[in-house]
């Protein structure tokens, strides 16, 4: 019997936002797309956001490239879509952003970069882990970029962008999805004990004690010891 997905309802002001705010001297977005045949320069370009937007900045490193979807992408065999999911399916991916967090992180993660919005609530998120936990990975992701709000966003041809406004909030620092780092949660540092091995490695640092050395003829704690253990009256 097939575990249907928990309901949840949209929580934030975002979800009544198309998309960013038109405001004159604000850079919008530029959307990067395949429908207009793009020369082997802006097929660079599409690849490059494709990798930013999946990744983040701080992720794309030289394995993280994936030469052969690439290729595909460049001969028109596959669809920008198609990339994207190779991507999020890739072991690099899944290394760096899943094997780190636990589900809520991860579903986290997966919304901002393949929806370019962040979860509505904690429901939302709680929704898409039992799916993660009950069905896996892959149909996790399918679940997503099949997803009505993936097809009217962003269709086959579209490279994913951050599609929330942060205009409102940018003055208390807030910066889009690809420029924030996956960090762990506190979440998993409870799950992996790291608090409590720093803590032992500390009991073991304070319980070293250096060889005890008799002070030399010259040594200022000489002269400390003396003043010590003068009695004033």
């Amino acid at each position: 019997m097939c575990i249907p997905i928990l309901k949840y309802s949209l929580s934030t002001q975002n979800q009544r936002v198309n998309s960013f705010e038109y405001l004159a001297g604000e850079e919008q977005p530029k959307i990067y797309t395949t429908e207009n045949l793009p020369s082997a320069y802006e097929m660079d370009e599409i690849i490059w956001a494709a990798y930013r937007q999946i990744f983040s900045e701080h992720q794309i490193l030289f394995n993280t490239r994936q030469i052969f979807l690439e290729s595909q992408l460049r001969f028109n065999q596959i669809t920008i879509k198609d990339f994207i999911k190779g991507l999020l399916m890739s072991d690099v991916f899944r290394f760096l952003n899943y094997d780190v967090n636990n589900n809520y992180r991860f579903v986290e993660l997966c919304m901002q970069r393949a929806l370019g919005r962040d979860v509505y609530n904690e429901r939302e998120k709680l929704a898409f882990s039992v799916v993660i936990a009950s069905k896996g990975l892959e149909f996790f992701i399918d679940l997503i970029l099949n997803s009505e709000e993936y097809s009217i966003n962003f269709g086959d041809n579209i490279v994913p962008y951050q599609r929330r406004r942060i205009i409102a909030q940018r003055n208390k620092g807030e910066v889009p999805f690809n420029l924030k780092t996956p960090r762990l949660d506190q979440n998993f540092m409870d799950k992996r004990n790291l608090p409590q091995s720093q803590s032992m490695w500390s009991g073991a640092v304070r319980r070293f004690r250096p060889q005890e050395q008799k002070p030399k003829a010259g040594d200022p704690a000489l002269f400390l010891n003396m003043v010590n253990n003068i009695s004033f009256m």
